[in-house]
């Protein structure tokens, strides 16, 4: 790799770990804010800016124990990394959107934009916690603390964001990431078509294959059969993993891996998945 020397990936490390949604710091905006439409993942109808019905007084669930079985498992899906805590504590300094309806439709209004920069912020601090090279590594951390300024900002600014022209720089240098670290992921050289990007491989059965820092992103894998494939260093961006079959698989050093996704997909104890995901109390 050229222009190469060792960096500091604990800064990257650090803050991917510390990206955890703090329920009981946020007034249940998950709950609240967000589009519903009744599916397989969730049993009911519900517009954005109201209130699910489960959602108590204070702000916890009447089912959260039995969201799976009672047709919310969407629900269990669901990660914000940390963003409803950010808007209720920080933007609104913790003031309940129940106040007043202005205020609610505002806060409503900045949560999804918070979810897509705390987003944004996994992505490049788990970039920052490999070995890239050194132009890399200094336009990674620029973006990180531009996001992190980003995320300190008032509603009114928050809510004037191009999310666009933000995302767009960021997804460059995310690619560039990939790029490097997946060809220093397979030793040798190799026959297999490593670029996937957007393939459709809903029901696929690919038990057991080796599919080392193949390039997934956008791709289908709905319900497909990943059950023991070796899938280290495989990019995952924006991969569907509804109902994947991930048991027995070897994800531990999968790229840019959402708890989302995992939580979406199908595993056991067995599957290996990257230090800063959690293992689906669902799995079995």
């Amino acid at each position: 790799m050229s222009n190469q020397t060792k960096k500091d990936t604990t800064i990257g490390t650090k803050i991917r770990h510390s990206l955890q949604a703090d329920c009981q710091s946020c007034f249940g905006l998950c709950c609240t804010a967000l589009n519903i439409v009744a599916s397989s993942d969730f049993a009911i109808n519900k517009p954005a800016g109201t209130p699910c019905p489960n959602l108590q007084d204070n702000y916890s669930c009447h089912i959260h124990s039995q969201l799976r079985e009672t047709g919310f498992k969407g629900c269990t899906v669901f990660d914000c990394l940390g963003a409803g805590q950010q808007v209720s504590q920080v933007t609104f300094h913790g003031q309940d959107w129940r106040q007043s309806r202005e205020h609610a439709d505002k806060m409503f209004r900045v949560f999804p934009i918070m979810e897509q920069l705390y987003e944004m912020i996994a992505y490049v601090a788990e970039a920052l916690s490999y070995q890239v090279d050194n132009m890399l590594y200094e336009q990674l951390i620029a973006q990180l603390k531009h996001l992190q300024q980003t995320t300190a900002q008032d509603a009114d600014t928050l809510l004037a964001l191009d999310m666009v022209a933000i995302r767009m720089p960021i997804n460059a240098l995310l690619l560039q990431t990939s790029e490097q670290i997946r060809q220093h992921s397979v030793k040798g050289k190799t026959s297999r078509n490593l670029n996937q990007r957007g393939a459709n491989w809903m029901g696929k059965n690919l038990k057991g294959k080796d599919l080392r820092a193949t390039d997934l992103r956008g791709s289908y894998l709905i319900a497909a059969n990943l059950q023991d494939a070796n899938l280290q260093g495989v990019d995952f961006i924006g991969a569907d993993l509804r109902d994947t079959n991930l048991r027995g698989a070897d994800l531990s050093t999968s790229l840019f891996l959402t708890q989302m996704q995992i939580n979406a997909a199908q595993g056991d104890r067995s599957t290996k998945l990257p230090s800063y995901i959690k293992r689906p109390a669902h799995w079995q």
